[in-house]
């Protein structure tokens, strides 16, 4: 009999396959004291080539998926497996306090794990033991006969269930078998839900219950256009959720149509329709989807990936992939957003009781400049192979600008002074702080343009942490208060001849889109995916209507429900 679960619907499409759970199995055992080390040291070597084989396999998918450099983790992995003074202690420990062979392992690579953990000097050490960590888990897999679930096994269609889906599993997906996803927490802006739409996989996140719902292997329907998920769906379900598969595979080879055309609306304005990347691998995407810019290019990658700080050159290089690769269209770079939840094991940062309203971002800029000057000459060296605008996030104050500004002049004018090329760049800042709003016509003074951040000015504004779903009731973009703070950045970026982008979810929401056109927002930056449904979407749609729309959104709605009926009744009329 089919079940269903209900969540947030996260990434567009249909998907129907057998479910693949990617839980952790229960790996816990008993101490107990053995009379044949021998047999104990036998189990403990098997484990440890069961592995090692399966270890390599993995890498070997890996690298065919994703490259050599995403597989490198594996390689470290199995470095540990052959560590002669790791597995000498364990096979002593047997011998000498006769343990079976679990309470060796444990007994040993806790003592490991814990003397990497404490060289807090020495990020590359303490990393270390997170390793040690993954690969005990996978010997002691082996040594209990439990399977741990491996994505980058997956070798036939399945949809992924799981709790969340951190970087790493989403890294070793493959698309030609993950035909969607379905997890128990998270919500339209958490990062699975953000990487199911770049990896163009349907997902719903935040069922809640998905993992304890779900058997592996069980039969699985996920639309990730309503939210829905259907568990041991009927024959008569398949073949109609087949149909709509159909029609929206139809829908897309229409869209697919708009993408070398530019975004006019049906009385002739253009509005620029950019694309969200995170790293460079992320162009080919822009391109394929007509991207006309790139409204948020997320520097983080360099320092997420890495186990210290990386490089003048090194960000250099990457910052002019892109602005090479997009040929003279503008590339938005935001600079260091680390902090809140993003965090660095090669840079300590102080625990803080609400990091999300702490150090975090230009405050880590403005404090730690000496990263923030290197970023900003990586940048400037970029400018002159395309057209490069640099913005930076989190300015609450104009007095944060101004100071961030003026390190940027200081390091300009010092390459120009250097006889050094530099290109045209724009400065702009994201708008994602609700004091920031209020003040914009101070702001708009000193920026080129201003970007705004809806994720998080949409948390801020409603004090709710986009992360909790207990509270994602709040995640109101419609609500006239917000419309409001947006419609009072862009008025006063256009009075003082700047304007506006937008970078956050909303700018792709095709219920947001008409009120947005009409609130005059000049650039809608969003996933690569959402490019060419927004695009037909604008082309339908009349300026002149939309401002209407905006106008009564803005001072007549009381509710985010009131705006979705406004816009609704007006995109009805408009086709």
């Amino acid at each position: 009999m089919t079940s269903s679960l209900k969540g947030i619907a996260a990434s567009d499409g249909i998907a129907i396959a057998k479910a693949y759970m990617l839980v952790d199995p229960d790996i816990s055992f008993d101490k107990k004291e053995i009379t044949d080390a021998d047999t104990e040291i036998k189990r403990l070597h098997k484990a440890l080539d069961d592995s090692k084989a399966e270890l390599q396999l993995i890498k070997e998918k890996a690298t065919e998926n994703l490259g050599a450099d995403e597989a490198e983790v594996f390689e470290a992995h199995l470095t540990i497996l052959s560590d002669p003074e790791l597995i000498g202690n364990i096979e002593d420990k047997i011998k000498t306090d006769k343990v079976n062979a679990e309470e060796g392992l444990k007994e040993v690579t806790d003592s490991f794990i814990s003397m990497f953990e404490g060289m807090t000097d020495n990020a590359y050490m303490q990393e270390r033991a997170g390793d040690i960590r993954d690969v005990t888990k996978r010997v002691m897999s082996h040594l209990l006969g439990v399977e741990l679930p491996n994505p980058a096994l997956i070798d036939s269609e399945v949809v992924i269930v799981a709790h969340d889906l951190t970087p790493s599993d989403t890294a070793q997906l493959d698309r030609r078998f993950v035909k969607g996803f379905i997890t128990d927490i998270g919500g339209r802006t958490s990062h699975s839900a953000i990487m199911s739409r770049t990896l163009e996989i349907p997902a719903v996140v935040g069922s809640e219950k998905a993992t304890t719902s779900v058997k592996n292997g069980q039969m699985m329907i996920v639309d990730g256009l309503n939210g829905i998920a259907l568990i041991d769906p009927s024959e008569s379900e398949i073949s109609e959720y087949q149909k709509k598969a159909e029609a929206f595979k139809a829908q897309k080879a229409e869209w697919d149509k708009l993408r070398n055309e530019r975004t006019i609306t049906k009385d002739g304005v253009h509005f620029d329709l950019a694309a969200n990347i995170g790293t460079p691998d992320d162009l080919t995407g822009v391109i394929d989807n007509g991207g006309e810019a790139i409204g948020l290019f997320r520097s983080e990658f360099l320092y997420m990936n890495a186990s210290e700080l990386p490089s003048e050159d090194e960000q250099f290089e990457a910052y002019k992939k892109v602005v090479e690769g997009m040929k003279g269209k503008q590339v938005v770079v935001r600079t260091m957003d680390i902090g809140g939840d993003k965090e660095l094991p090669y840079l300590p940062l102080p625990e803080e009781m609400n990091p999300f309203l702490g150090y975090r971002a230009i405050r880590i800029s403005l404090d730690r400049t000496d990263l923030f000057r290197t970023q900003l000459r990586a940048l400037l060296r970029a400018s002159e192979f395309g057209t490069l605008a640099i913005m930076f996030p989190m300015i609450a104050t104009v007095a944060e600008f101004k100071q961030a500004r003026a390190i940027y002049d200081d390091e300009r004018q010092k390459m120009v002074d250097a006889g050094k090329k530099v290109g045209d760049i724009q400065v702009g800042m994201m708008m994602e702080i609700p004091a920031a709003a209020e003040i914009a016509d101070k702001l708009a003074k000193y920026v080129d343009f201003f970007s705004i951040g809806t994720n998080d000015l949409i948390q801020y504004s409603f004090a709710a942490d986009r992360g909790n779903e207990k509270v994602a009731y709040l995640y109101q973009p419609y609500n006239p208060s917000l419309l409001r703070l947006i419609k009072r950045t862009i008025d006063a970026s256009h009075a003082e001849g700047k304007w506006t982008g937008m970078c956050g979810e909303m700018a792709g929401d095709q219920t947001a889109v008409p009120i947005l056109m009409g609130l005059g927002l000049d650039e809608f930056s969003m996933s690569a995916t959402s490019i060419l449904k927004t695009r037909s979407l604008m082309k339908k749609l009349d300026t002149n209507d939309m401002k209407k729309l905006a106008e009564r959104a803005v001072t007549e709605a009381e509710t985010n429900e009131d705006v979705i009926a406004m816009v609704n009744e007006a995109v009805n009329a408009e086709n």
